[in-house]
């Protein structure tokens, strides 16, 4: 007898829950943002949306179907399975944190609070969310293929993201390093740090990058090209800035061949979850073969 499909919700903690849980009372995380000229209504008003949003979604889920949930913080020890649908109620941020843990599994992103997130990933509101489960679940769902990019050490071990990867030290301080790019040229460099994006993180950090450079065409939401940036690059006798910029296409990589006492590596911001480089030891930069599966 098959399984009932089950949808996993997920969400993470709003402001107000952080605020109480770092001074322990609301009585005081109210003072504290009063002695900073804010008060705690928006941040009860942000967190009521979230609410009625996350019950809205539960009330979508039919009676006989399984259920699951799961906060930020917890995705990387919440196990996924193969046919789960993933609901995630929040922030365009939020979906590229679970991107990572996921296989193939259908994502239908939600907007608690239309108006305020950009809505890239989020695009849904709660009350397209039945109509929307149906549809996956029969398969008739309309979905869109979003590409990640993997940085692999020479040991193996990998992180992958949805919107980028930052190779460089952990306190962004100037490191250094040999690029290798896919042409075959090869320049020592000493920079603040290596960001590598996908198409769907051409409008977060990204943006911001190539707005200052100029020149560079960010690759579309639906391609498998990459492109990269070396922040700050030092120009001194032994390194150059040359190669500070390109795109990546699918077949190529990007290599960085440490010449520091450590690198790290993370994707989307989730510095927790990183990956260390020591000298020697070279990082490649890819597209990663899996794709996000986003409800359109």
């Amino acid at each position: 007898m098959a399984l009932a499909p089950r949808v996993v919700v997920v969400h993470r903690a709003t402001e107000l829950e952080e605020l109480v849980d770092r001074h322990g009372t609301r009585g005081q995380a109210e003072f504290f943002l009063r002695s900073r000229g804010r008060s705690i209504a928006e941040a009860q008003a942000r967190h009521d949306a979230l609410g009625e949003a996350l019950a809205a979604v539960s009330a979508s889920v039919p009676a006989d179907w399984r259920r699951g949930s799961v906060e930020r913080q917890d995705l990387h020890r919440f196990a996924f399975e193969a046919e789960d649908v993933c609901v995630v109620v929040g922030q365009d941020g939020l979906v590229a944190n679970v991107a990572k843990y996921l296989r193939d599994q259908a994502v239908i992103g939600v907007d608690p609070e239309p108006g305020r997130n950009v809505g890239a990933l989020v695009r849904h509101r709660v009350r397209a969310v039945p109509a929307l489960l149906e549809a996956v679940v029969r398969g008739g769902a309309r979905v869109e293929p979003r590409a990640l990019v993997r940085a692999e050490l020479d040991d193996g071990s990998a992180v992958e993201a949805l919107n980028d990867v930052y190779v460089g030290h952990a306190s962004h301080q100037s490191a250094r390093w040999e690029l290798h790019v896919p042409d075959g040229r090869v320049e020592a460099q000493s920079s603040s740090g290596l960001l590598v994006t996908t198409g769907t993180g051409s409008t977060g950090w990204a943006a911001s990058v190539a707005r200052e450079r100029g020149g560079l065409v960010l690759p579309g939401t639906g391609s498998s090209d990459l492109a990269w940036f070396v922040r700050e690059a030092w120009p001194s006798p032994t390194t150059g800035t040359d190669l500070t910029a390109g795109v990546l296409p699918p077949d190529a990589a990007l290599r960085v061949v440490v010449r520091s006492d450590a690198l790290v590596a993370f994707g989307d911001g989730l510095e927790a979850d990183r990956l260390t480089a020591t000298w020697g030891q070279a990082v490649d930069l890819t597209v990663s073969r899996r794709r996000l599966r986003l409800v359109v």
